[in-house]
């Protein structure tokens, strides 16, 4: 019997769909054994062109969709919130978030936990407290946190011996959420070093910041990594939700779970997603 889960995102680029649809491709080739029982948007027909192609591919593929505009709750609650009032920004995120479990009421209960695939509110305390939501982020449990061009440049600045992925469970505290699984890329092989030769040369007269405001994603020791930790976020995400539905995985009081014994570390997948990647290039 299929793993049913719930899927968050704001279909805001193509990749949001890329991903979507590539899980939808893996379940039909059977190698995920899940159902996605529900996807939920919070951007409503007319809100951007990239979320209308993504409400529209949900629909095609016949998926429940539930869609709820953020842009449109409480406007005026949510500008004070961007202008620096924190205490408005909270509310105005629990109380979307309250509306949005009211919506999500009977889905939510169907599901052991929802992917946050693309979902680019923060969420409220109250609702990730109450519900199992997982989250990708682009670097390996204890790494750095932020954006994914924030955790390259900060893996630049550390000279780090490897970038990474993380599924991991979604707490008040931003990306700090208990790993669930992860996988790590080395990014000082021999093949890379002459790209940071190249950077180690720039630093000698200019600051990081100096070339991140002039080069930007551009900058080719950047590029790199993020290259290589991309490449792997597709295959971490179908293996988690394939260890979940082999009951491998599994999720208690906000705790990882392996095999029925706590991973408080998260569970390393290196080995299989590499595995993984090389079977899908070959399929190429």
């Amino acid at each position: 019997m299929a793993l049913p889960i719930g899927w968050f995102s704001t279909g805001r680029d193509e990749a949001a769909l890329w991903l979507l649809d590539e899980t939808l491709k893996a379940i039909s080739k059977g190698f995920l054994p899940i159902e996605i029982a529900f996807v939920f948007c919070n951007r409503e027909e007319g809100d951007a062109p990239q979320s209308d192609a993504f409400l529209a591919y949900v629909k095609k593929v016949g998926l429940k969709l539930i869609a709820f505009s953020s842009r449109r709750f409480l406007p005026e609650l949510w500008k004070r919130g961007k202008s620096g009032d924190e205490e408005a920004l909270r509310e105005w995120r629990r109380r979307y978030h309250e509306e949005v479990a009211a919506r999500l009421e009977q889905d939510l209960s169907r599901v052991p936990f929802s992917l946050l695939a693309g979902y680019m509110l923060i969420i409220s305390d109250e609702f990730c407290n109450t519900y199992n939501l997982l989250n990708l982020h682009p670097a390996l449990p204890g790494g750095p946190k932020g954006a994914w061009q924030d955790v390259m440049w900060e893996l630049i600045r550390q000279r780090a011996e490897f970038a990474g992925a993380q599924i991991h469970i979604v707490t008040p505290e931003l990306d700090s959420g208990p790993p669930v699984t992860y996988c790590r890329v080395p990014i000082r092989t021999p093949d890379m070093m002459p790209l940071w030769d190249a950077m180690e040369q720039k630093l000698r007269s200019q600051t990081l910041e100096a070339i991140i405001a002039a080069e930007g994603e551009s900058e080719p020791l950047f590029a790199e990594i993020r290259s290589r930790q991309l490449a792997r976020e597709v295959p971490l995400i179908h293996l988690t939700l394939k260890r979940f539905a082999e009951g491998k995985l599994s999720i208690r009081d906000k705790m990882t779970f392996w095999e029925g014994k706590p991973a408080p570390g998260g569970v390393d997948l290196t080995e299989d997603v590499e595995a993984l990647l090389a079977s899908l290039r070959q399929e190429r």
